[in-house]
């Protein structure tokens, strides 16, 4: 291991220096070759969902700047609208899209999918950013847990409805975009939707997020048939209207240190643009692969990650 390498690998394991913004920019110093080339994405065609703000705002503003064109996809339209505005700003140029469909809502994927099916033969990338974090435990439309339909359920599905269009790409890439706070939570095989014990909104957003990055090494076997590289990956700690709203303590104890949007969108931004394509089905943060586990008790047999993965299929409906 080279001296890089193992101060990469202190940092990680270190959590709160590597999800840092001094994490970022000590990692930053380390890549001076590897940023996509200026039009690496010119000719192809994105989708982000929960772009109207924070992460995905800047996901989207970074896909655009490499000359995507990129369908920022939001609950509410007007919202969209406005954060379209403010990339516009910033990147006059820019091709953007305002597309709106609920991910928590199973109904409005199918309807949303089918559409942009119809108005997009060919899709290169799928950036799924929405995000959640309820107080209370709240179920969506189809009487799944929120978080876990917002995070794993409506993004399976979407993905899933979207596979012709992925197929008809060169390089077809997924992103999910998960949590560094999924570390602490064990896989929840046998209670996939939070049904018992007290909830708690920030350890349903966690569980929900191991979910995310259990699943995507058969998400990559199941898709690898239509050519898709699917990637999970965690942006540190950034400072985002969403972690405001959600977790105003942790923010004010922890602001010097956070992110900003900008730097916890890169690696998906990287993600989605660098050459060669990356292998798939691996869980990243700053560009390059992480452990999905540093705790004995998150680990988990096969047994319990097939029990979740059969639960998820049922739920989201999936043909197969």
């Amino acid at each position: 291991m080279t001296a890089a390498a193992a101060f990469d690998a202190v940092l990680d394991r270190t959590v709160a220096p590597g999800y840092s913004r001094f994490g970022f920019a000590a990692r930053r110093r380390c890549w001076p070759d590897d940023d996509p080339a200026p039009g690496a994405l010119l000719g192809r065609t994105a989708l982000v969902t929960g772009a109207n703000s924070g992460i995905g705002k800047a996901i989207a503003a970074g896909l655009a700047e490499l000359g995507a064109t990129v369908l920022m996809t939001v609950r509410d339209h007007e919202r969209g609208e406005a954060a379209r505005r403010d990339v516009l700003a910033q990147l006059p140029d820019a091709d953007l899209v305002v597309e709106q469909c609920d991910v928590a809502d199973l109904a409005a994927v199918r309807r949303f999918a089918d559409s942009l099916i119809d108005r997009h033969v060919r899709l290169d990338l799928v950036i799924h950013n929405a995000g959640v974090l309820p107080a209370e435990r709240t179920e969506g439309p189809d009487g799944h847990e929120l978080s876990l339909t917002t995070h794993v359920l409506g993004p399976i599905l979407l993905t899933e409805l979207l596979l012709p269009a992925l197929a008809a790409s060169p390089d077809p890439r997924v992103v999910l975009m998960s949590s560094g706070g999924m570390y602490a939570q064990p896989l929840p095989d046998g209670d996939v939707e939070y049904r018992s014990g007290e909830y708690r909104g920030a350890a349903a957003y966690a569980r929900s997020k191991r979910i995310q990055v259990a699943l995507t090494p058969l998400l990559a076997q199941r898709w690898a048939s239509s050519g898709v590289t699917v990637a999970a990956m965690h942006p540190g700690w950034a400072d985002t209207p969403g972690l405001a709203d959600a977790l105003p303590g942790f923010r004010r104890l922890t602001r010097p240190l956070l992110r900003t949007a900008e730097q916890a969108a890169d690696t998906a931004v990287w993600l989605s643009a660098t050459e060669p394509t990356p292998p798939s089905g691996l869980f990243w943060h700053d560009r390059r692969p992480r452990p999905s586990h540093y705790r004995r008790g998150t680990r988990y047999d096969d047994a319990a990650l097939h029990r979740v993965w059969r639960h998820c299929a049922v739920a989201a409906g999936l043909a197969r």
